[in-house]
């Protein structure tokens, strides 16, 4: 039976990001992947950003024409509105099945904006709390949501949970900015667990919305989440090594 996963987010001229990047990593891991965009940017290494939103009325008819019944995971990425929010909100309440991983994006890795403050706070205050939302956010992203200082590695496992405590089925809180080696939590129903390796000597764009699109194909394949998390963080640290 052929993997579909369901991506929805805003394009990346490069495809090391966003859109784009689903579409590489669906194919490399063997899943059909179909697509909704909610905005298009221009971008480059230096991180110069120019978003444009995709109109509430054509993400709308884009989310109505996708295959969801035939779906087994939602990737959902950048989102440039308050009403892409809300529109995507409405899509996963009426498939709330299909586990739903979120990439909280605020801005380009390289610096610039991709979505406006309504949108930040539609997501915190909405999308993020969904029962079948598997949360990715980095630690300022964490900060963000949270509307705190700086996350240390003493805070990681706190802030993961409280995060979940909001109503998502599962937050994997990434800690690759840390100093020396890199550590994410992993917060479920059955508590929190701390992955970590010794950092890479590699350097990859993207590392985010790879490891979501990787945890959106394998729970599509059925794994369970910290399962899934386990193969994604493998093939993300095999891609790095490979740059």
């Amino acid at each position: 039976m052929t993997t579909i996963v369901v991506s929805i987010g805003t394009s990346h001229p490069w495809n090391v990001a966003g859109i784009g990047r689903d579409l590489i990593v669906g194919e490399h891991l063997g899943a059909r992947v179909f697509t909704a965009i909610a905005g298009v940017s221009a971008q480059d290494g230096r991180g110069t950003v120019v978003v444009q939103p995709i109109s509430s009325e054509l993400l709308a008819a884009q989310l109505a024409a996708l295959p969801w019944d035939a779906a087994g995971a939602v990737r959902v990425g950048a989102l440039p509105t308050r009403d892409a929010v809300h529109g995507v909100i409405a899509s996963l309440r009426a498939h709330a099945w299909l586990p739903a991983v979120i990439d909280p994006v605020f801005a380009a890795s390289g610096g610039g904006e991709l979505n406006e403050p309504a949108a930040r706070d539609a997501l915190r205050d909405e999308l993020a709390t969904l029962g079948n939302v598997v949360l990715t956010p980095n630690l300022a992203e964490a900060a963000t949501l949270l509307a705190t200082g700086p996350i240390e590695r003493d805070g990681i496992a706190a802030a993961a949970s409280k995060l979940r405590a909001r109503g998502a089925l599962a937050v994997l809180l990434k800690g690759g900015h840390l100093d020396g080696d890199p550590a994410d939590a992993l917060a479920t129903a059955a508590g929190v667990e701390i992955f970590t390796e010794p950092r890479i000597a590699g350097r990859m764009h993207g590392t985010g919305c790879t490891l979501a699109m990787a945890l959106a194909c394998e729970l599509a394949r059925g794994a369970a989440v910290t399962d899934a998390v386990r193969a994604a963080r493998a093939y993300v640290r095999d891609q790095i090594a490979r740059h």
